[in-house]
This record gives C-alpha cells, structure tokens and sequence, in this order.
C-alpha cells in the first residue's frame, strides 16, 4: 500500500503530520482485537461527547453521522451507560499516559491506528488496552449476563478501550 499522509490541523495539534501504511481497520497486532471500531464506539456514547469534536476532519465524515458528541461540556448522559468513566485528560498527563503524537490519549492512537498508522507508541498501547480486560472478569463474577444495569460504571470504561460489554 502507497502511505497516505495525513496533516492534523485542530485545537490540541498544528502541523501535526502522520503517514497510514496500512489498510484501513485491517493488519491489527496479532494480540489487538478490539470488538468495536472507533465509529461504533462514537455512535454508542463515549466520553461525554466531548471527545475529538474539533477534529472530525481527519476521520471519514461517515463516523460522526451517528456519533453523539457535545462539543460544549462533557455529558455522561451521552455515554451508552449514562455515567461518567473518563478521568480528566490532566490525570493521564500525570500518570505518563499520553504519547507526544497523540495528545487526547488512547482512543485517539486507536482512531489513527485503525486509519493505518503505524507508530512507536503501537506496543504500549496495546499492552495498556490487553491490561484493561481485567474488568470484564469483575462483571462476569459480579453481574448476571445479560443485566447492563450491573456495574455500569465499569461497563463504561471498558466501551471506552473497545470492550463490548453488553454481551457478557
């Protein structure tokens, strides 16, 4: 595949440029297996609707037909399970969370890495998301299947690293 260049252009990046070598939402790690795409999570209410509201331009327009975003305030009644999960974006600039490239976090090295970027940051967020799993053990051994009123707020959580937790 000819790389594809990419220059980002919103509130938090100018000038920002990235390259996609790969195909898009195809040749994952081998141990990444997301159960949602970035615009299934976007359409189901992540992050208050407040997240990447700036910066639609660099995803297909496809993903924010759907998507419930606030670009004023971040509203947990957007999110799938109506509760707040995210801790505020200075948290995970204190813990070390945030990769210079990616300065929204996570969910934004997921949108590119689905896109086809490849990046040195691929290895550690993959480790942080496989690390995340251990919340769907807590809501196998706490909840009954099927009830989504059941530890909600960490339901929430695990929509926001692509865990689909509404069928366990």
């Amino acid at each position: 595949m000819k790389p594809i260049r990419v220059v980002v252009n919103d509130k938090m990046q100018r000038g920002y440029v990235y390259y996609r070598t790969e195909p898009v939402g195809k040749n994952f790690h081998a141990e990444f297996k997301p159960r949602l795409t970035p615009p299934q999570m976007l359409a189901l209410g992540v992050f208050g609707g407040r997240y990447m509201t700036d910066c639609t331009r660099e995803f297909p327009a496809d993903w924010f037909d759907d998507a419930k975003l606030c670009p004023d305030r971040h509203d947990p009644r957007l999110n799938y399970f109506g509760v707040n999960a995210s801790q505020p974006l200075s948290v995970w600039r204190e813990k070390g969370w945030i990769y210079h490239e990616d300065p929204r976090g996570w969910f934004q090295w997921y949108c590119r890495f689905y896109m086809g970027r490849r990046c040195p940051d691929d290895e550690r967020q993959i480790k942080r998301w496989k690390a995340v799993r251990r919340h769907l053990a807590q809501i196998r051994k706490h909840c009954r299947p099927g009830d989504l009123q059941c530890r909600r707020k960490q339901r929430q959580a695990l929509l926001h690293w692509a865990y689909d937790s509404r069928t366990i």
